[in-house]
């Protein structure tokens, strides 16, 4: 995954300032800071057709002077004191509306997120989810279906990867809970000891920095190819102060759009790498406390995990674009803004899919009295005919107490559409083998 290292502006001007030749064509060609549409790379750069007259280089200087006037500074720096910076260009511009629109504020949305009846059983949905994909993205190799079945029955963690998945889905319960408060240092330790609890190779590194003396850890992209290397370990309290003092709204002058400070703080806490381990999970949850944090309520829906695991080398070019071109986390922040895009998108389209199938089943079952868990249970067993549920999974998967779990099954037993079998002290429950012929049936009826 090697990228080729951009030169600087400063490079560029030295080379340039001798020729008011040279500088004259890039001033008549009108450069401007994006590519067709595209903030791009040096190294997607050099390897297409400059405007008519110019090099390469002269087409690289020309963008880079676009961007100048865009770029703000950051409180993040390097490990010599060096600042990173970020820029909005129209792509940022466009897809920070799109969030705006569609993950804050009281527009229209669909029922299954604004009905407190079913809201509940897509946030415990979402955060198995982003718990398991998250996991998965460090490396955890548990398959989903057991995974989803140890969090849905809240069964122990059998292994090393399942407690990894486990800690995921405890830490983002955690930000839930912090989403209307300020973060702190403490908190953030708290999180990685969440986060990593019981699966270190170390497990005193669980929940404190990296100490001068330690190895330090190196960044590896999805390929295995070292990144970069963080700062040294000597530096690390005072910059995880600096990065809370910058999630808490301070730090930079003038406004800074909340969603672009919750994936600013992706970034940080990635690019400073404080941890042994558990750096990228605790990252991601950093940021979904931000986004809640920020008035982004919907955030607790979607899964980015599950966006960056199809494209894992794309998250890691990101990266490498940042390191390679004088600090600019546009790059990053591009990237990681089509992530939340498309993770919004794919909300959408799972929320359409299951409300038709539970309007599907409702249509069939009307005057049945069935109550809309039941009608979800049903549906997750017309689905799956191997389901299997307990009255504590049931209870967890809709945020109910017990005893309506109890009595939702129960009922369904007395109908007809599910059977009861006891496995050591636990009630399980399965849907018959002719369900559909039986929901048919008694729709008819």
């Amino acid at each position: 995954m090697a990228v080729a290292l951009a030169p600087s502006f400063r490079e560029m001007f030295d080379e340039l300032s001798s020729h008011p030749d040279r500088l004259g064509r890039i001033f008549r060609q009108d450069v401007q800071p994006t590519v067709r549409g595209r903030y791009m790379h040096w190294d997607s750069v050099r390897h297409r057709t400059p405007p008519t007259g110019l090099s390469a280089r002269e087409w690289w200087f020309g963008i880079k002077l676009a961007r100048r006037p865009l770029l703000r500074g950051l409180p993040l720096q390097d490990a010599q004191g060096e600042r990173f910076v970020v820029a909005m260009p129209d792509p940022a511009l466009e897809m920070l509306h799109q969030i705006d629109q569609h993950a804050s504020g009281e527009i229209a949305l669909s029922e299954a997120v604004t009905n407190p009846a079913t809201r509940n059983r897509y946030v415990v949905s979402s955060l198995i989810e982003e718990a398991i994909t998250s996991s998965q993205l460090e490396g955890a190799s548990t398959t989903r279906l057991v995974a989803k079945e140890m969090l849905r029955t809240g069964r122990s963690a059998r292994t090393r990867d399942e407690l990894m998945i486990l800690n995921n889905y405890r830490a983002l319960q955690t930000i839930r809970g912090w989403r209307a408060e300020p973060l702190s240092t403490e908190r953030v330790l708290e999180l990685h000891r969440v986060v990593t609890e019981g699966t270190l190779d170390n497990p005193e590194a669980a929940g404190r920095l990296q100490r001068p003396g330690d190895e330090r850890v190196s960044v590896v992209g999805p390929d295995g190819s070292v990144v970069f290397h963080p700062p040294p370990a000597d530096q690390l309290e005072a910059r995880l102060g600096s990065m809370v003092d910058f999630a808490n709204g301070h730090g930079v002058d003038g406004f800074l759009h909340p969603v672009m400070r919750a994936v600013l703080l992706h970034f940080w806490l990635a690019h400073d790498h404080p941890f042994e381990d558990g750096n990228g999970r605790t990252a991601r949850a950093l940021f979904y406390w931000s986004m809640l944090n920020g008035g982004f309520w919907l955030t607790e829906f979607i899964s980015i995990s599950e966006v960056l695991k199809r494209a894992p080398m794309q998250y890691g070019r990101a990266f490498l674009f940042t390191e390679t071109d004088e600090r600019d986390v546009t790059y990053f922040a591009l990237a990681q803004l089509a992530v939340i895009v498309r993770s919004i998108d794919n909300l959408w389209a799972y929320l359409r899919r299951k409300m038709d199938e539970t309007r599907g089943i409702e249509r069939a079952l009307r005057g049945s009295e069935l109550n809309h868990r039941q009608l979800a249970l049903l549906g997750h067993a017309l689905r799956d005919g191997e389901a299997d549920f307990t009255f504590r999974s049931h209870q967890r998967s809709h945020g109910v107490v017990y005893q309506s779990a109890r009595s939702d099954l129960l009922d369904l037993e007395r109908r007809g559409l599910v059977m009861r079998r006891r496995i050591g002290k636990t009630f399980h429950f399965r849907p018959v083998p002719d369900l559909a012929e039986r929901l048919s049936g008694q729709a008819a009826g």
